[in-house]
C-alpha cells in the first residue's frame, strides 16, 4: 500500500534535537555547545533561542553554529522562546524527540547516547535526566547533597510509579508528538513544573527517569541569589498547586505532590511544636535529644551514601550547615504558601529571567574536571 505523504513525513523524523534557550548567557552558551558536541550531540541536531540578550550570546552561539540553528526572538520569557523556536525550526515535524536544556548545561560522556537508547520506551512520551551541581563553593556542596540524594531516591520512586512531579530545566526531553497539547504560555513562574503537571492532566503518557544521563548545572554564587532562585522556584510551585488543583482529584501525580507537602508539614509539626512541647512543657530533653540525634545520624548516613555515590567527598563538608539551610529553604517555602495561595498574588507573571548574575565562564579544564 502506498503511504501518504503525512506518513513519509513520519519516517523521515530524525531521532532528537537539542535546543538551548538562553538570555545574557554570552559567557557559557559556547561551553555548553561544545559539551553537547562532546557528549554526542550532531552539531546539525543542536538549535539555540536567544531571547533578546543585550550581550554578545547570539554571537558566541554563532561561532559554534550555523546561522540557520541560531534564533533570536522578542523578549518572550524561556517558555515562550522555546515554542517559537518549535515552530521557526519546525521541530515537531523534523524531529522525534525534543530536548530542551539549560544554556549553563555540563553533558555527561555519552549523555546523548544514553538519552537516545532509554528513549526506545514506546509508552514513555517525556523523560528527565539527572540534574547535579558543577563543584562550585559551598552553596554548591549543599545542593549536589540534595540533588544525589533526592533523585536517587525520590525520583526512582516517582519513576516507578509514573508519577514524576518536575521536568527539571537542564534535563527534559518530550516526544514531539505531545508537544501540540502542551500550552508553553501560562505565564508560570516555573514553566517546567507547569509542563510536567498537563503531561499528567492530560494523560498524555509516561514520564521516565534515565538516572544515567547526568547534566552539571550552575548553582548560584551567593547567598542572595540562592534565596531569590528559591522563592521562584517555591512560588512556582505553589502556582501550580493552585492552577491544577492538587489534590482535588485522584491521579498519581496529587499522590507525589501530597506526599512532598505531608512530609513538609511533619517537618513543621516538629519544628514548631513537638520540639517546643518537649522543651517548655514537658521539659524532656532526654526525648528531644533522641529526636535530634535521630535527624543527625540520618542526615550522615544520607551524606556518606550521596558522596559515595557522586564520588564527591567534599559533599561531607556540607553537613555542618544543612540543617541551617534547610531551615531558611522552610521559611521561604512557607512564605511562597502565603503569598501564592493564602494571599492570592503571583497569579500574572512578567516576562523575563533571572540567571544574569549567576552565570560564570568556565574553562576547559574545569569543563572536564565537571564531568568527572
Amino acid at each position: 500500500m502506498q503511504r501518504r505523504p503525512k506518513d513519509r513525513e513520519t519516517v523521515q523524523q530524525k531521532r532528537l534535537a537539542l535546543l538551548l534557550p538562553g538570555h545574557n548567557e554570552e559567557l557559557i552558551i559556547a561551553t555548553t555547545i561544545r559539551s553537547a558536541v562532546n557528549a554526542g550531540q550532531d552539531i546539525a541536531d543542536i538549535f539555540v533561542v536567544d531571547d533578546n540578550s543585550d550581550d554578545k550570546t547570539r554571537a558566541e552561539a554563532l561561532k559554534e553554529l550555523p546561522k540557520k540553528n541560531v534564533l533570536t526572538v522578542e523578549r518572550s520569557g524561556k517558555a515562550g522562546a522555546v515554542l517559537k523556536a518549535i515552530k521557526h525550526f519546525k521541530l515537531e515535524k523534523q524531529y522525534e524527540w525534543l530536548h530542551v536544556a539549560d544554556a549553563d548545561s555540563v553533558f555527561c560522556p555519552n549523555y546523548f547516547q544514553i538519552y537516545n537508547e532509554a528513549l526506545a520506551d514506546t509508552k514513555c512520551k517525556a523523560a528527565v535526566g539527572f540534574v547535579q551541581s558543577l563543584r562550585g563553593n559551598w552553596i554548591s556542596r549543599y545542593r549536589s547533597f540534595s540533588y544525589t540524594y533526592g533523585q536517587h531516591i525520590f525520583r526512582r520512586i516517582q519513576s516507578w510509579f509514573n508519577m514524576i512531579s518536575v521536568l527539571p530545566g537542564p534535563v527534559t526531553c518530550f516526544h514531539t508528538s505531545i508537544i501540540k497539547e502542551l500550552n508553553f504560555t501560562t505565564g508560570s513562574l516555573t514553566e517546567d513544573f507547569d509542563l510536567t503537571l498537563q503531561i499528567h492532566r492530560k494523560r498524555l503518557g509516561r514520564i521516565r527517569f534515565i538516572p544515567a544521563a547526568v547534566n552539571y548545572t550552575q548553582d548560584p554564587k551567593t547567598l542572595r541569589d540562592f534565596c531569590k532562585q528559591t522563592a521562584r522556584w517555591q512560588r512556582g510551585f505553589f502556582q501550580g498547586v493552585r492552577a491544577y488543583h492538587i489534590g482535588r482529584r485522584i491521579q498519581k501525580i496529587d499522590i507525589s505532590i501530597g506526599y512532598q507537602l505531608f512530609e513538609t508539614a511533619v517537618y513543621v509539626a516538629q519544628l514548631f511544636f513537638i520540639i517546643p512541647y518537649l522543651i517548655f512543657v514537658k521539659q524532656d530533653l532526654q526525648m528531644l535529644g533522641l529526636i535530634l540525634l535521630g535527624d543527625y545520624t540520618i542526615l550522615l548516613i544520607l551524606a556518606v551514601l550521596s558522596a559515595t555515590a557522586a564520588k564527591r567527598p567534599a559533599m561531607l563538608l556540607a553537613v555542618p550547615y544543612y540543617f541551617p539551610m534547610r531551615l531558611l529553604e522552610l521559611g521561604i517555602f512557607l512564605q511562597a504558601f502565603v503569598e501564592v495561595i493564602v494571599l492570592k498574588r503571583f497569579k500574572a507573571h512578567v516576562v523575563g529571567w533571572e540567571t544574569g548574575s549567576r552565570r560564570y565562564a568556565i574553562d576547559e579544564k574545569a569543563l572536564r574536571d565537571a564531568a568527572q
